[in-house]
């Protein structure tokens, strides 16, 4: 929590008493063995391909994008060119225990 005179004029613009500051989390990309432990289907990415259609077609829910990015080593989908092939963990829970999630 935060406050510092540093933040008044932040704390009075949103009507509040304190900021609370969250660290950053810190994640760690699956290795070549921890990725060939789980299950995936390859994705050659093209033209019009998003992450989130992706997650909503393997997961069912296209809030877990970040899974598929972050297992392929990506922060966005903007990092990923054509023709890239990427990897699509079938089991989410056994991807998210290896991302440390």
């Amino acid at each position: 929590m935060n406050d510092s005179e540093y933040y008044e004029p932040l704390r009075k613009s949103r009507d509040v008493k304190r900021i609370r500051q969250y660290a950053t989390p810190q994640m760690k990309n699956p290795t070549i063995a921890e990725r060939a432990s789980v299950t995936a289907n390859k994705h050659i990415w093209k033209y019009g391909d998003r992450l989130y259609n992706l997650a909503n077609q393997y997961y069912g829910d296209s809030r877990f994008w970040w899974v598929i990015a972050w297992w392929n080593g990506y922060g966005t989908e903007a990092q990923i060119k054509t023709g890239a092939i990427l990897y699509i963990p079938l089991n989410i829970s056994d991807a998210m225990k290896i991302l440390e999630v």
